[in-house]
């Protein structure tokens, strides 16, 4: 037992087996930070800020790396599965804050599923297959449902293959570009040329809050802490190392892409990185970039989708929402109603949303998320544990906090209402929860 918590240390529990060490961690959020997002949102960035790409790419990356201090405590000051949600039970102790915590991670996997699929039925796959976008987008997610209710057998070798897939597109897109510098055919003058008719800071914020959904995907990590080895020294070096490896690729995209492209073109396409291969004349075959693409987002959507269901089961199985999402496949053992709810949620918002505002709704559902890990980091300073993990200076989450509150700032009222709908809905299923609890309770005490 841990002398100072009174709780089992990791050695001392029989959990998941800790096989994991810093460079497959490193490479696992590397897979996860350098997601689908980027193939498709160069453009509605450039719609922001014109040429100036990189500018919302390093305010991004700012405020990422305040939250990644924020999770290396947390992570290794607590090494257990759970994250957000599990760091905000320890720290506030009120159920209904724990659930809603767990509940806007759920929320934001179906928006940025939903994103993802329409992201995949736009000009990617158009360069493959002419079919109408809506149609595809939901074939799309009921294939991946299908899959979800059949068992995903996740590991960290398949997730492997997923990211260098995604790299080699991402690392293709920075060839090309230097290619078409190099000849003298690029226009390097793009790069501080702003949109026209927009404030230059004004837009810069606004495309900053689409720039660090490119983040997103670090704080998955925290689900790996059980399987980590030596998680004290693992996770700053694999996490930080991961978000700057991320931030050097993303710059050269970004910056590769308004060489090439005129901003205007690239805000106009939903395939931004397939129109830079295909205006640099380089001659890659457009099919297989746009198949390398489609991969990329097919694999995100799934994994995000997988999640969603999973945290759906877990709020259940704690009692936190309906009894019903926790029922399973009898021989898949798959939760087959909280697969099939994410998914009947995830085809409304692709029919009713679009890649832009999805996108913004999921970075504000996380940013509350992230909200609540730094004033939870803040809170459980003086929770003094036993063994040795990394910690950061109070000014960090403190940072961090005003860093999110400003990304907040720039969301639009439609965005907002989106994310009250979640919150509301997510209450009404709590107080469900709860009603049925309480009539387990009376039942169990009558008889």
């Amino acid at each position: 037992m841990s002398e100072k918590t009174g709780t089992a240390t990791p050695s001392e529990h029989i959990g998941l087996k800790r096989a994991v060490g810093a460079p497959l961690l490193f490479a696992f959020i590397v897979g996860d930070t350098l997601g689908a997002g980027i193939y498709t949102l160069v453009g509605s960035m450039s719609a922001d800020v014109g040429g100036v790409i990189w500018l919302p790419l390093l305010i991004a990356l700012v405020v990422a790396l305040l939250t990644a201090g924020t999770y290396a405590e947390l992570i290794t000051k607590y090494p257990h599965a759970g994250g957000a949600a599990r760091y905000a039970e320890r720290a506030f102790k009120v159920p209904y804050v724990s659930f809603l915590v767990g509940f806007l991670m759920m929320a934001s996997g179906i928006t940025t599923a939903a994103a993802l699929a329409n992201a995949f039925a736009g000009d990617y796959l158009a360069a493959l297959i002419d079919v109408p976008a809506g149609p595809a987008a939901v074939v799309f997610i009921i294939l991946l449902t299908l899959i979800n209710l059949r068992g995903v057998r996740e590991s960290l070798g398949a997730n492997l293959v997923a990211s260098i897939i995604e790299v080699t597109g991402l690392v293709l897109v920075i060839v090309v570009a230097a290619i078409v510098l190099g000849s003298g055919n690029g226009e390097p003058g793009r790069l501080v040329e702003f949109a026209p008719g927009v404030s230059p800071l004004g837009g810069a914020f606004a495309a900053s809050v689409i720039a660090f959904f490119s983040f997103l995907g670090f704080e998955a990590a925290a689900n790996m802490a059980e399987e980590v080895r030596n998680p004290s020294k693992a996770y700053p070096r694999a996490l930080f190392g991961a978000i700057g490896t991320a931030a050097v690729v993303y710059l050269l995209i970004a910056l590769g892409a308004v060489i090439v492209l005129p901003p205007a073109e690239l805000a106009e396409s939903t395939g931004p990185l397939l129109d830079v291969v295909r205006a640099s004349g380089v001659g890659i075959p457009l099919w297989l970039f746009s198949l390398i693409a489609l991969v990329a987002i097919a694999n995100g959507t799934l994994l995000f989708m997988v999640m969603a269901s999973r945290v759906g089961y877990g709020l259940s199985e704690a009692k936190l929402l309906p009894d019903a999402f926790c029922r399973v496949l009898p021989k898949r053992r798959t939760p087959f109603v909280s697969i099939i709810v994410v998914a009947v949620l995830t085809i409304i918002l692709t029919l009713v949303g679009n890649v832009n505002s999805l996108a913004e709704t999921t970075v504000l559902l996380l940013l509350l998320v992230f909200l609540s890990a730094n004033v939870s980091v803040l809170v459980l300073k003086k929770d003094k544990v036993e063994h040795e993990h990394f910690s950061v200076p109070r000014i960090v989450p403190i940072l961090a906090t005003i860093a999110s509150i400003v990304l907040l700032a720039q969301q639009s009222g439609v965005i907002w209402l989106g994310a009250i709908a979640y919150i509301v809905v997510g209450s009404l299923l709590f107080l469900a929860a709860r009603a049925g609890r309480r009539r387990e309770e009376r039942v169990s005490t009558s008889v």
